[in-house]
């Protein structure tokens, strides 16, 4: 993916420290840069992807942008050549000015939709222009994750979905949303988007989830039991609804049992009824008697022209789930 078929040459480099980070300062030619350049996507095999699918409409905008001529100025690129581009200073008394012997490709941290942009320009005019770009001598893929991550939100950028993601190997909750959105098994594989963009079918975003999986924690207070017995407990609670609500499920547009407003109610109702689940004293959850319970919740008019029509936010699903909670009945001896 990031090796090169010869090594490249870049002229005219100015070498600096930032935070006691050795980084590189230049331009290049566009075609050089494309092909000195990669992305790593947020699905990467590795787990340490993070760049979202670029948009088709930025990359064509930036392209008519750049058909302005001289006053379309735009700012440097970022990347990350992580070891594998050497400086050589040109004279010994000039130390930071000489050139970058490049031996492999330099991970695009930060211009995805500048360089897409520039692609199609250079293309469709037969031209070429000089990309001015920045790059760190060295940074280990957290510390590029964690880079990035502050240069999208700190400004208008990447999605609070995408940002979760990126942080759910140090927050367990996060880790079961993304499990939830990933996993074949889960109902929500087919319906939902790690990096919160909404598409056709795709209307359930990892923090949707997350919000969710909150409600579902909070009266149980299951947050002691290891991440993957919650898993648990989700997949079964919304696995559970998928199967007594088949066609509800998957139909968005006619019935509201995937919208947020139920979902976050299914949770809160559920929660409550964990709490009369739990054995050997007060630690671990009855997974026979919680599914049990779920199984009471048939029979539901989800319609979007039905009695849940006019329920919204918060308020919507605190309501709806006072009558979940009633219909599943937590009285003993009650089926």
């Amino acid at each position: 993916m990031n090796s090169l078929p010869h090594q490249f040459v870049i002229e005219n480099v100015i070498q600096f420290k930032m935070r006691g980070k050795v980084a590189y300062q230049s331009c290049l030619p566009a075609s050089t840069a494309l092909n000195l350049t990669y992305i790593k996507p947020f699905d990467h095999p590795s787990g340490k992807g993070y760049q979202r699918p670029a948009d088709l409409k930025r990359i064509h905008d930036f392209a008519m942008y750049l058909s302005k001529g001289d006053d379309a100025l735009f700012t440097p690129i970022l990347l990350n050549s992580a070891g594998a581009w050497e400086f050589t200073a040109y004279d010994a008394r000039r130390p930071t000015y000489g050139r970058l012997l490049c031996k492999s490709k330099a991970s695009l941290m930060d211009g995805q939709h500048r360089l897409g942009g520039i692609k199609r320009y250079i293309e469709e005019t037969n031209s070429e222009l000089n990309v001015p770009f920045m790059t760190y001598h060295y940074l280990d893929d957290d510390e590029e994750i964690n880079l990035f991550n502050t240069i999208n939100t700190k400004a208008k950028g990447i999605t609070s979905s995408l940002s979760k993601y990126l942080k759910r190997e140090s927050d367990e909750l996060i880790w079961i949303a993304t499990e939830l959105l990933t996993r074949p098994e889960s109902p929500f594989f087919h319906i939902g988007s790690v990096i919160g963009k909404r598409s056709k079918g795709k209307h359930i975003t990892l923090q949707n989830l997350y919000r969710t999986l909150k409600y579902l924690s909070k009266e149980a207070e299951i947050s002691h039991l290891a991440k993957e017995e919650r898993l648990d407990i989700a997949l079964n609670l919304f696995n559970v609804i998928r199967e007594l609500y088949p066609n509800e499920w998957i139909n968005y547009k006619e019935f509201k049992t995937t919208h947020i407003v139920c979902l976050d109610a299914l949770s809160m109702a559920s929660s409550k009824i964990l709490q009369h689940c739990k054995k050997e004293n007060q630690k671990y959850i009855d997974h026979q008697a919680y599914t049990k319970y779920l199984k009471r919740l048939r029979g539901i008019n989800w319609s979007v022209d039905g009695p849940f029509k006019y329920l919204k936010g918060i308020s919507g699903s605190k309501t709806l789930a006072v009558e979940l909670f009633e219909l599943m009945n937590i009285e003993e001896g009650k089926d």
